[in-house]
């Protein structure tokens, strides 16, 4: 396979990179859908795993992305992203073939290592391919765009995505109904399903166009490359509030799955249920924030959706009193509702921001050291949450009012921490001081938190009208039908031009 460069992109060239670039996100999506998340974590009980070990499997993503340093030379010396990208997400993506066989090949404990070696090769090859595709972006997608255009991959990949999840619930459950003794067979096909979407998503990847990378009149030493970023003051101040916030996340968040299945013992299609509320809202909101990255700030969105996400974190915290109580379910759907809509936002706004920061010509350095310092805070703060998990296992703090009057006394329980509720809470004060951080960056556009607020309950009203409306209910209905046919036709145009 060929990966020729141009010195310049034409306006077409860069139109049908972008509806290549959409196409293998869809694909990248689903896959992901299909082999991480709830589905993964479950295959890895289902073998077995203790707390560490689920806090393992969440920390070799983010520790992997250390490679982006020596991929820096990679990318510099090879100067094909496109090659580069191709090669090492095949060697990625096919590490998942290997994932869908352990229950045929490997006994339980076996099996879990090979997860976890599986797992660590596949995040360490997507790590190098990367740091190719963050610079090859860079160079392609105008900066005009750049907010909307993501925004509507990302929604377009999350609308198929939550079609995805509902099906893969639907059939876990006839599965495990069915072919009850082999339950965790049921996980491999799902796996066998992801692998091969993203070999589809492959295809697309390789037909993006690539501009020739500008010539640097010397090669400097790696430190030296890397200090760059740490002596721009203002992406300093980024990377410390993306830092302080990846660790606050990743504490928390790998752990909300085990939490639904051990502590308030959910059937897999509760949680599958409540990851679709998720994944819907996110949907629903994609399209809003990125037209406010584009015409506001990613800073001023990133403002509004990460207090709501801390919150949310917090919130988890009274899903319990001290066991499931009646309001369990309820606060656990508003819990994912406002998760979904600010996590749309933070995705967006933290990879544009940091995408708009750093300079054009040095947006492989700049990107790979903001990787590289996140990725230590991503991958630590998951080992931590599993031990934390283990010592904080027994032990409990109550805050409870009570009343006491000459008929009788009262006691209200409003705060209950065991186990996992006390590093939700952690995270929590963690996200605090992040936020905090974030007050310190400066973008070019930035408004004030009330303007973009006003703006977005203008926006939310006028959603709602849409929606409640005959016309509103219909495009919501054929949006699937509508997508197909506009990929139809788009292939088409192609083929023929």
């Amino acid at each position: 396979m060929r990966f020729e460069l141009s010195d310049n992109l034409t306006d077409s060239q860069i139109k049908s990179g972008l509806s290549s670039l959409v196409k293998d996100g869809i694909a990248s999506q689903s896959m992901g859908i299909l082999t991480g998340g709830a589905f993964l974590v479950a295959f890895a009980i289902k073998l077995g795993a203790p707390n560490l070990v689920v806090g393992l499997l969440a920390a070799i993503g983010p520790l992997a992305q250390l490679l982006q340093l020596p991929s820096i030379f990679l990318v510099e010396k090879i100067r094909n992203r496109r090659a580069i990208c191709f090669v090492t997400a095949f060697l990625s993506r096919s590490c998942w073939l290997l994932i869908a066989l352990i229950p045929f090949l490997f006994a339980e404990s076996a099996g879990l290592a090979i997860l976890l070696i599986s797992i660590a090769a596949s995040s360490a090859f997507g790590a190098v391919s990367g740091c190719s595709w963050n610079s090859w972006m860079r160079d392609l997608i105008p900066e005009k765009i750049l907010g909307s255009f993501f925004a509507k991959r990302m929604r377009i990949a999350t609308g198929i995505g939550i079609v995805l999840s509902l099906f893969a619930a639907l059939y876990l459950d006839f599965w495990k109904k069915y072919f009850t003794e082999y339950e965790i067979q049921g996980y491999s096909i799902l796996f066998f399903i992801g692998f091969g979407i993203g070999l589809v998503g492959l295809y697309f990847l390789a037909s993006i166009p690539e501009k020739r990378m500008a010539v640097s009149e010397s090669k400097p030493q790696i430190l030296i490359l890397l200090a760059q970023p740490f002596r721009d003051e203002n992406f300093r101040k980024l990377i410390a509030f993306l830092c302080s916030w990846n660790f606050a996340v990743n504490l928390a968040g790998p752990f909300f799955m085990v939490y639904m299945l051990k502590r308030l013992r959910l059937s897999m299609s509760v949680i599958i249920g409540l990851s679709i509320v998720s994944q819907v809202m996110n949907f629903a909101f994609l399209r809003i924030w990125g037209r406010f990255t584009d015409r506001f700030s990613n800073k001023s969105v990133l403002a509004i959706c990460g207090p709501l996400f801390i919150i949310s974190i917090f919130a988890w915290t009274f899903t319990t009193m001290p066991e499931r109580y009646m309001l369990t379910i309820p606060l656990l759907i508003i819990i994912h509702i406002i998760m979904g809509l600010s996590s749309a936002g933070v995705s967006l706004a933290s990879g544009n921001i940091s995408l708009k920061l750093a300079p054009k010509g040095q947006a492989t350095v700049y990107l790979a050291a903001n990787t590289v310092v996140n990725s230590i805070a991503a991958g630590i703060a998951p080992i931590l949450g599993g031990k934390f998990a283990d010592f904080f296992s027994g032990r409990e703090l109550v805050w409870t009012l009570k009343y006491t009057s000459p008929t009788g006394q009262f006691s209200l329980p409003t705060l209950n921490l065991q186990q996992w509720d006390f590093f939700f809470f952690l995270a929590f004060l963690i996200g605090l001081y992040s936020l905090h951080r974030l007050a310190m960056v400066k973008e070019a556009g930035e408004v004030e938190e009330r303007i973009v607020v006003n703006e977005l309950f203008t926006e939310v009203r006028a959603q709602v009208r849409t929606l409640s409306s005959v016309e509103g209910l219909r495009q919501m209905v054929s949006f699937p039908l509508s997508l197909v046919k506009d990929l139809t036709v788009k292939k088409r145009t192609n083929r023929n031009g």
